[in-house]
């Protein structure tokens, strides 16, 4: 242990700890105000924001004082290391930095979209001047549209931090992003018909730290102070990016990347950034639908639609347990795969579940790159070939339940032996992954029940059409491809009347009360052992359940 005094604060660190003076500073609840600096970034120390007193604590208990005022972010702590963020010095500095820093900076807070989320806001009220005593033109420069496909720049709201090019340079090693001109003329630009378009550039739009790079996609769309953010999990691909939803009136606006160092660290693609549209496609499903006796499918109550399943179901059950079948999609919750397939053992001991799909697109994707664009070096992000959330977590539900794995295609083949006369199947896919060949033998299937979000023309097919919810919409556990559990949290209500698929399958099993997916996954917890860590509270950062990361043998690859 060592000792470290911050504005007369102690702090005790363990042995080998490396931290410098702003993340010491933070584990006392002082903050040290920076734009340059990153936790995952090289330490540049240009903005000097950051400039602190510091000195060494003497075994005599004098203290050695620094004569000039250091930049925090360069300043590693050892024991003995005393630091000082609130003398009359450091505010000084502070004041004359952002006056800098302010000299050409435009007055548009009202239309900027960082407004609200801007630490050159929240630094100019804590720690600035309350006046400008500049009486020259301000700079003025171009914006640049043509800097990547989802992000714009304000060219004169830059603080030139250089986040965004140390980033491209070394996360994604693609290095797009460079500093040209020099002194006051220096700006960030692209290389000459060489956008910012790497899968991880939407990450810039984050760490800027003013209103300069902007989301296009995002772009005068809301107030960020009107958004409601809820944590949650990404559904693209089995790295399982801990994420933030931000919605507002029950419209999903964006999804930024939460922090988490157990699943991926500090960033997330492009591809889950902004592949959560279909959340509000016109194509989705808003109430349940029953096909009538002149073929078509028609709008009809949950309560009319669930006593048209169990009855089919129980019937074909009991004439024979293995003429009923259920197919589980990788987009369910660990909690939805649990009661779809005690649904399915009260109806016979003999039925037979089946992993849906696991769409797989080319092979794992790893940052950073080198000039040809090969991985280089330690991975710092990897964005999964398998395309779905929780294969590994609806998979220990199906080996506790019938002890092996079989997938959908070996379904329908064995469908062909011996007839399936009612078959539950969960979608929940984001985009459509059924073949021609999979809709004509379904056809043949005597009942039907298609549990999705999305018209398609699987849903077309069936004889009871259930009309479920998006992540976004529901509760549960999703694991990853490293056995890491997360709870996704519902963020919006389902449109129309729809429903999450956890309340669905809960009031079809039967339970009484209202589905709470924290009983049911200690219920889990203790029916499954593969899942027995499930009973711990799996909080922000999740729970690691398994120590492997095997690859599914059930993969189907698909190409976009």
């Amino acid at each position: 242990m060592f000792t470290v005094q911050i504005n007369e604060q102690q702090l005790q660190l363990e042995d080998g700890e490396k931290l410098n003076a702003i993340q010491a500073a933070q584990r006392v609840g002082i903050e040290i105000p920076q734009y340059c600096w990153h936790p995952t970034l090289t330490v540049v120390a240009s903005c000097r924001m950051c400039l602190i007193e510091t000195g060494q604590r003497k075994p005599d208990g004098s203290t050695d004082m620094v004569p000039k005022l250091v930049p925090g972010c360069q300043l590693p702590v050892k024991d003995g290391t005393v630091i000082v963020t609130n003398s009359p010095r450091v505010e000084q500095a502070q004041k004359a930095t952002l006056e800098y820093l302010l000299l050409n900076h435009p007055l548009d807070c009202p239309v900027c979209d960082q407004a609200g989320e801007c630490l050159l806001q929240d630094y100019s009220y804590r720690f600035g001047r309350g006046h400008t005593r500049l009486q020259e033109p301000k700079l003025l420069r171009d914006d640049k549209d043509n800097i990547g496909d989802q992000i714009t720049l304000f060219t004169d709201r830059c603080v030139m931090c250089t986040r965004c090019v140390r980033f491209t340079r070394e996360i994604s090693g693609t290095s797009e992003l460079q500093v040209i001109q020099r002194g006051s003329h220096a700006e960030i630009d692209i290389f000459p018909g060489q956008p910012c378009n790497n899968k991880l550039a939407g990450n810039v739009v984050d760490l800027c730290p003013v209103g300069a790079l902007c989301s296009k996609d995002f772009l005068y769309k809301q107030r960020v102070w009107w958004l409601q953010t809820t944590s949650s999990v990404c559904p693209n691909c089995s790295t399982g990016c801990s994420i933030h939803v931000e919605q507002n009136n029950d419209v999903v606006h964006r999804l930024r990347p939460r922090v988490n160092p157990q699943a991926q660290g500090y960033y997330m693609c492009d591809e889950g950034r902004f592949g959560w549209k279909y959340i509000h496609s016109p194509d989705r499903i808003r109430a349940p639908q029953i096909r009538g006796t002149e073929g078509a499918l028609s709008n009809a109550t949950w309560t009319t639609a669930f006593e048209a399943v169990r009855k089919s179901m129980t019937d074909a059950g009991q004439r024979s347990g293995e003429s009923v079948a259920g197919v589980f999609s990788p987009w369910m919750t660990v909690e939805e795969a649990y009661l779809l397939a005690s649904f399915l053992q009260d109806l016979s001991p003999n039925t037979r579940m089946a992993l849906g799909p696991v769409p797989t697109v080319g092979e794992d994707d790893y940052y950073p790159k080198d000039v040809q664009g090969n991985p280089s070096g330690d991975p710092t992000f990897v964005i999964r070939a398998e395309k779905c959330p929780n294969r590994r977590g609806v998979e220990a539900v199906l080996r506790h339940f019938r002890g092996q794995l079989i997938g959908f295609d070996e379904l329908l083949r064995g469908a062909a032996r011996r007839p399936v006369e009612a078959l539950y199947l969960i979608g929940g896919y984001d985009q459509y992954c059924w073949t021609d060949e999979h809709i004509e033998r379904l056809k043949q299937f005597g009942f039907l029940v298609v549990q999705d979000i999305l018209s398609s023309p699987l849903t077309a097919v069936a004889n009871v059409v259930l009309a479920g919810g998006s992540f976004a919409e529901k509760d549960g556990t999703f694991v990853n491809q490293a056995g890491l559990a997360q709870s996704i949290r519902r963020s919006i209500h389902s449109p129309g009347e729809a429903r999450p698929d956890g309340r669905i399958l809960w009031e079809l099993c039967g339970r009484s009360g209202l589905f709470h997916p924290g009983k049911l996954r200690q219920e889990i917890a203790q029916t499954i052992p593969e899942l027995s860590r499930l009973k711990s509270d799996l909080g922000e950062g999740g729970v690691r359940l398994f120590e492997s990361a095997p690859e599914s043998a059930l993969a189907m690859t698909t190409s976009r």
